[in-house]
């Protein structure tokens, strides 16, 4: 069976890799295409690397314009995929790439973006292990996913093995990456020109401020996580995709070296999708370009009694794109990998 696909907010980063990847997906028909100040374009005018898609021209996003589609992917900004959503028919498959409808609690998104909540859907990583199982059992079958914040999910894998296991304490964890700006959107910003990130290093939301935190200490608690507290700093690196993110947290005394990696390696056997490197091995965010696929890497730093966990992603691909299209073939009882790359390009 194939399925008839509208992807909104097309002209950015976040459609743009939708679309790649949708390209080559079997099941799914790409069948109209979305934009706000780019409708009326053809597709390939602002995404042209998307060859396969010449015959597309952007339509303004509007419900109606998606609506009659059996799948439907929102990758709007913050705050407006809420009202859309809502048009939508039931039995429409919708996943949202924004944030409308992550947060479970309306003070957390009261406080961290403002404006109306939503209310949250299932949360589109199917990895995460939650205290019973993983994220992948409550996917099943749904009709409104959640995709993550590339950051927030990338955390979220680094940690939750651990604390479900019993081997870290929840409180003084701490993560600090290095982002890529396609993480930011594709709209025009200053502190984004290639003349303000080439050659430097650019921290930004620091002290607790970044939208994501919410994010990441909610899947912790679905971890067993109690009251999880976490500074998170990312930093602005020139690079174009990709996340390399450094977690640490206190190792519960008494716990040894292999006790600690095995939490991580039982939490993700068998995962093609998240994958645990040997030990002494970390790695670089080159070696999951345009891949669905989250590396990590992980050492006790014994002196310091801390687990130090290293993971890379592409922010677009596993932190975005991928998982969305992932958490669609589940809903869908499609086989899950459909369509979605485990290998990187290089060089």
């Amino acid at each position: 069976m194939t399925f008839t696909v509208a992807v909104s907010g097309a002209s950015g980063y976040a459609g743009g890799e939708l679309l790649r990847l949708l390209a080559d997906h079997p099941e799914f028909d790409v069948r109209t295409v979305t934009a706000h100040s780019n409708a009326g374009q053809p597709l390939t005018a602002v995404q042209p690397h998307l060859r396969s898609y010449t015959h597309l021209t952007l339509k303004e996003t509007s419900a109606e314009t998606l609506a009659g589609h059996d799948v439907v992917f929102l990758a709007l900004p913050h705050g407006a995929s809420g009202a859309i959503a809502a048009e939508l028919s039931a039995d429409t498959l919708v996943i949202d790439c924004g944030a409308d409808h992550r947060l479970e609690d309306a003070g957390d998104w009261a406080a961290f973006y403002g404006g109306d909540f939503h209310g949250a859907w299932e949360y589109g990583v199917p990895e995460l292990p939650r205290l019973s199982g993983t994220q992948r059992t409550r996917l099943a079958r749904t009709r409104r996913i959640a995709a993550p914040g590339c950051n927030a999910s990338t955390v979220a894998l680094s940690l939750a093995p651990g604390i479900r296991a019993g081997v870290i304490e929840d409180a003084d964890l701490v993560s600090v990456l290095a982002v890529g700006p396609s993480g930011a959107g594709r709209a025009l910003k200053a502190h984004l020109l290639g003349s303000e990130i080439l050659g430097s290093a650019n921290p930004y939301a620091v002290g607790g401020t970044h939208r994501h935190i919410p994010e990441i200490q909610q899947a912790l608690r679905w971890a067993g996580a109690a009251a999880p507290t976490i500074s998170f700093t990312p930093v602005i690196v020139p690079m174009s995709r990709g996340i390399l993110a450094t977690s640490t947290a206190r190792v519960v005394p008494g716990t040894d070296a292999a006790t600690v990696r095995a939490a991580w390696e039982d939490a993700y056997a068998g995962e093609p999708f998240v994958q645990v490197l040997p030990e002494g091995q970390f790695p670089r965010t080159a070696d999951v370009l345009g891949a669905n696929t989250a590396l990590i890497g992980l050492a006790v730093d014994e002196a310091a009694g801390r687990v130090v966990v290293v993971t890379a992603v592409d922010n677009l691909v596993k932190g975005t794109a991928g998982a969305a299209i992932q958490s669609a073939n589940i809903a869908l009882s499609l086989a899950e990998a459909t369509g979605l790359p485990v290998n990187g390009v290089a060089p």
